[in-house]
């Protein structure tokens, strides 16, 4: 019966040869196969080798707060093409990653491919399928129209438009895997991989398809290996793909953490010890987002200041009133904020990422919680660039994927930007006593992450919730709906974008309460229309 090799990480790494294609599993922090990945790193640095490879990462490998990731092998030399969803990200006073640099000086192709996408494309290639055909980045930067997902100029044409069924679709290729490199926590003497203590699963399966079905090598990092056969229902990853087990039992489950069992949903913890979200503007946001929100809805939350919305409604004691999906997999519980993005607490189910993305993509949810760096005349969205610190942003990754098709989405984010805006919230209104120098509201974004034509086209609910005014998409354009008290509309709104606004004729004031420091509670909307469910009972 075929086992795998248990080998060291120096060991492993000798196995990837020049020109390969490696696909990391990871999500940021999460789930990172740190050890192989610096060992692959070490390797270049002693001998040269291994050069010129294709990197494929469909969420980020590692942070900028101690696990590297991608960076052990961003090396002029080593890498030469690059897939990612998302890249290390964080503070613009922080020095880019190696990786960031390796783009921007053109050393290396590369490609920000939305996340969902890249998990297709790898199930595509292990199926041996051409690529993807589908409708996410139309219209966006992945768009060819748009500079089809290329990050620099030395990156050569990968998107295309195909015509198919009387339609037009972006066609993103599939790309044959020579590598995957993929943690678990437990290996059997098999090579079955579980994942008893991570917080998600992510793409290590399709991953693994993918490398073996094109007689590649798969490589898993595990926290411990273990001389019993697992029980079969435990079993993620069957040993039949699983080629190199590394053991490194001091993984760290995600960013800053060791090793939470909260986490990887083995232990239920008490909601009590969540800190209410701080006092301030960004509250105010978060409050108004949540009044978006309807008794049962089924809500996708992304990263930035629409991360604070589970807070406030946690305050109000509704949490149980909705279910909560992120894109790395958990489904229910509480979703966390900072390192720990991307885990929930008490999850109802952990899936894996690439099974989420079916959800998101299709639209199987009610409403999604994003976040803007900046908004466009016609409504477009950029939260994926930012062209003086581009590793403020992490990238697209599942933002493209996310807003194909929800139903509504609510974009959070300031009125303006920049240093010595100063802005105080209390007794029921706002005051600007400083203004943010820089507009949000522009004539141009700098990147389309969202399209605001096709989400006009597809008949999505768009609204824009700031700390001053609240905006919808509206078929005659990009239109004040709400303003706080306190704020005058030509002076603190109008005046302020770079772009016309158009102004609703109903024209009404936010609610005094999101001003209120102690004004916790607010009224979920009645549930949303479901299909009606007509069951006949016979004895």
């Amino acid at each position: 019966m075929r086992t795998p090799l248990v080998l060291d990480p120096d060991q492993a790494a000798a196995l990837v040869r020049d020109g390969a294609t490696v696909t990391v599993s990871s999500s940021s922090g999460l789930g990172c196969p740190d050890r192989v990945l610096q060992a692959l790193g070490d390797r270049f640095a002693a001998t040269g080798s291994p050069r010129a490879l294709t990197s494929l990462h469909p969420i980020a490998a590692g942070d900028m707060y101690g696990i590297k990731g991608v960076d052990h092998i961003a090396r002029p030399g080593m890498l030469r093409r690059l897939f990612a969803g998302s890249l290390p990200s964080g503070p613009s006073r922080f020095d880019p990653p190696l990786v960031r640099r390796l783009i921007e000086s053109g050393e290396v192709e590369a490609y920000n491919i939305p996340s969902g996408v890249m998990f297709q494309m790898h199930r595509a290639a292990a199926a041996r399928q051409p690529g993807v055909l589908t409708d996410v980045g139309r219209g966006t930067y992945a768009d060819p129209a748009l500079g089809g997902a290329r990050m620099n100029a030395a990156t050569p044409e990968f998107v295309s438009v195909e015509r198919v069924a009387g339609a037009e679709w972006l066609f993103y290729p599939a790309l044959p895997v020579d590598v995957a490199i993929i943690r678990a926590t437990t290996a059997d003497p098999l090579g079955n991989l579980s994942y008893e203590h991570e917080a998600s699963r992510l793409g290590a399966l399709d991953q693994a398809y993918a490398a073996h079905n094109n007689g590649g090598l798969v490589i898993a990092q595990v926290e411990r290996q273990v001389a019993e056969k697992l029980p079969p229902a435990r079993v993620h990853v069957p040993g039949i793909l699983v080629d190199v087990v590394v053991v490194v039992p001091d993984q760290m489950q995600t960013t800053h953490t060791q090793y939470d069992p909260a986490l990887s949903g083995e232990e239920m913890r008490s909601l009590e010890e969540i800190e209410p979200l701080a006092w301030g503007p960004e509250k105010v946001i978060a409050r108004r987002a949540a009044r978006e929100l309807h008794r049962d809805d089924i809500v996708n939350l992304g990263f930035g200041l629409s991360a604070g919305v589970p807070r406030v409604v946690l305050e109000a004691q509704h949490q149980d009133e909705m279910t909560w999906v992120l894109e790395q997999g958990p489904v229910g519980g509480f979703p966390l904020t900072d390192f720990a993005f991307g885990s929930a607490l008490n999850p109802h189910a952990i899936m894996q990422s690439a099974d989420q993305f079916t959800l998101l993509a299709g639209g199987g949810i009610d409403v999604s919680l994003l976040s803007f760096l900046e908004v466009s005349a016609a409504g477009d969205v950029n939260v994926s660039h930012l062209p003086a610190h581009s590793h403020v942003t992490a990238g697209i990754g599942g933002f493209a994927d996310i807003t194909a098709h929800a139903p509504v989405i609510v974009f959070s984010g300031y009125f303006t930007a920049g240093r010595g805006r100063e802005l105080r919230v209390g007794d029921g209104r706002l005051e600007i006593v400083t203004d943010g120098p820089v507009p949000k509201f522009v004539p141009e974004v700098a990147q389309v992450s969202f399209s605001g034509r096709a989400g006009r086209a597809r008949d999505q609910r768009v609204v824009y919730v700031t700390e001053r005014a609240v905006l919808e998409l509206r078929d005659e354009g990009l239109t004040v709906v709400e303003i706080a008290p306190g704020v005058d509309l030509q002076r603190d709104v109008l005046d302020r974008a770079a772009i016309p606004l158009l102004v609703a004729e109903d024209l009404r004031l936010m609610d005094a309460d999101l001003f209120v420091e102690d004004a916790h509670g607010f009224d979920l909307r009645a549930a949303r229309p479901r299909p009606e469910l007509e069951v006949e009972v016979t004895r």
